[in-house]
């Protein structure tokens, strides 16, 4: 929709933030800016770093499902961490 309220003319990508209406072609998505995926993968990385803590911690402790649910936390953060840092 334009300042009017009117819906954009056909052929018109819509403009960003709001959804293209159905059967129109859906734009390609605006990479994150460096910045932001740096800071984002820290925190993953913060955030991996407490849940292999934890599971060192558990494991020493004997508890066993806990190490291993801290394990797999730590590998699935440090994962998602590494894909937010280099998806282009």
């Amino acid at each position: 929709m334009d300042e009017r309220g009117e819906p954009a003319p056909a052929g018109e990508p819509a403009p960003a933030g709001e959804p293209a209406p159905a059967g129109e072609p859906q734009t390609k998505p605006v990479p994150r800016p460096l910045i932001e995926r740096i800071g984002m993968a820290f925190v993953a990385l913060v955030l991996a770093s407490l849940f292999g803590a934890v599971g060192v911690a558990a494991w020493f402790g004997g508890e066993v499902f806990l190490a291993v649910m801290g394990g797999i936390g730590c590998l699935m953060t440090a994962w998602v961490g590494a894909i937010t840092l280099f998806r282009g």
